[in-house]
Order: C-alpha cells, then structure tokens, then sequence
C-alpha cells in the first residue's frame, strides 16, 4: 500500500458517528412517524389497524388549491428574487462603497426580523388596499422581502470568491461591451450561486409559515397555513397525511436542486485553466493589437 499501513479509526471517530447517527435518528424518527399515521386507517390502534391512502385523497380533495397556490407563489419568489436579487449582488460586489455596505445591511434586515414583524409592517402601510390585500400577491411580497437577501448573499459570495471585477477588466480589454460582459462573463461564473440561493429561496417561499399566516385570508391559504388548519380542525390522520403531501413536494424539488448544484461543482473542478483563445470565445469579440 502507498505510504505505508492505513491508519486505524479510533474510538474518537466511531463516537462521534454514534453522536451523530443518533441525533439524526432523534430529528428524523418524528417526521417518520407524523407520515406514517397519515396512512393509518387509526393512528391511535396504530398499523395494525392497516394502511389506507383515503387520508391523503382527503388533503387533495380539501387542500388542492392551497397546494396549486404555494407552488405559484414559490416559483414567483423565485423569479422576482432573481431580476431583482443577481443584478443587485453585482452591484454590491463590483461598487464597493460606504453607501453600497449601508445598501447591503439593509435589504439583509429582514433575515434578523421575525416574520410577524415583517407581515405587521405591510400590513399596516399596504392593508387599506383592498384588492391588493386580498389577493395572492400581497404574500408574494412578504416571501419576496424574506427571501431576498438568501439570493443576495448566495451570489455575492461567488462573485466575490471569483474576482468579478477582473474578469470584466479582461473583457472590457477584448472589447466586451457592459451587456455582453454581463451575460457571458458574470452570469455563467455566478452559475453556483444562483442555483444556491434559488434552492434556498424556493424551500423557504414554500415552507414559510409565521409571516403567510398573517398576510393569508380564506382565499389565499399556502400550504404550511393549510397544514396547520388541518391539525387544528380535521382528523390527525388527515393533519399527518398533510404533512406527507409536504414531503412528497419538497423532497424531491430538494434532491434535484441539489444534484444540479453538485453537477455544476463537479463541472467547475474538472474544467481545464481558462486560456486567452477561450476567453475570446466566451467574450466573442476580437483581442485588440499590440503594437509591435
């Protein structure tokens, strides 16, 4: 063997292990058991009762709208956190200044302000708007005002961890204009970023309960306000089948965000060292000539 006999694990490696296998067990094992009752023909006889899916057929009978309407406002999170929040991670990363630090503690407030504080404050300044109170949009700001600086961050660290400004400074030298240099030079090299913060922002947009609770009405119920709706007036069973239509959503949005992420850093590692010819390519315009 290379280097010598391999290193035995001590006793410090498979303690820490059982730590952590146990505290898995300990915060999974609830979740397990709460979709388990949700198809239990009687949670309190337990299995042996037998298994049943007329639970979770109540929930999409009860619920599908409320279902329909978080996966809506979620992808609208998404969108409007992206136009607003990669354009404003360049700025703060390539204008660094007093004024864009204040800029950056501000819209990341939000992150340090319970969510009823937040809903409290629109309700007070945007609540006599009646048409706009009572529709879906007024949670879609809220989740907007929660979730932004999660996007904000997640691309100004790539764009700070890159040198962004020197990347332009190239393009800019090749005869990139700003445009172009956006979209082919900031944009492909924030890739990780973006997937992270949109992976952040969908999860928190569809699982945000304490600010959509007190922004919803009847009409406009989300998800998480309509699982605990379910617990509080319905069957336990129906409450729990709830709560595997919640696993069932994200679960699989969460496998996938982060396969994609974990595919662009794989693609990342293996790419060979930029040369100048690729760099004209991705820039697309021609190298000014040195004079001789």
């Amino acid at each position: 063997m290379l280097g010598g006999s391999t290193k035995r694990r001590g006793w410090g490696f498979w303690a820490q292990l059982a730590f952590t296998l146990l505290v898995c067990g300990f915060l999974i094992l609830p979740a397990l058991l709460s979709m388990l009752a949700g198809i239990t023909v009687n949670f309190f006889q337990g299995p042996s009762s037998g298994l049943t899916l007329k639970w979770v057929l109540q929930v999409f009978e009860l619920y599908s709208d409320t279902l329909l309407l978080t996966l809506g406002i979620a992808l609208a999170c998404l969108f409007a956190t992206l136009l607003i929040g990669v354009p404003a991670a360049y700025v703060l990363a390539v204008r660094q200044s007093w004024m864009t630090r204040l800029v950056e503690e501000v819209v990341t407030l939000p992150v340090a302000i319970p969510g009823l504080a937040i809903a409290l404050a629109l309700l007070l300044t945007y609540g006599g708007v009646g048409e706009f109170r009572r529709s879906w949009g007024f949670i879609l700001v809220g989740h907007v005002l929660y979730t932004l600086p999660f996007m904000l961050r997640a691309v100004m660290a790539v764009l700070a961890s890159i040198d962004v400004r020197t990347l332009e400074e190239g393009a800019a030298s090749l005869g990139a204009g700003f445009w172009t240099r956006f979209f082919t030079v900031v944009l492909p090299n924030a890739r990780s970023g973006i997937l992270a913060g949109s992976l952040m922002v969908v999860t928190l947009s569809i699982g945000e309960f304490n600010l959509t609770w007190m922004l919803h009405t009847p009409l406009t119920k989300t998800l998480p306000v309509g699982l605990a709706d379910s617990y509080a007036s319905m069957r336990l069973e129906v409450g729990s089948a709830f709560t595997l239509v919640f696993f069932v959503m994200i679960v699989p949005l969460l496998i996938a965000m982060q396969a994609m992420s974990r595919l662009e850093r794989r693609a990342r590692a293996v790419r060979p060292p930029v040369e100048r010819e690729a760099e004209r390519a991705e820039v697309g315009e021609r190298p000014l000539e040195m004079p001789r």
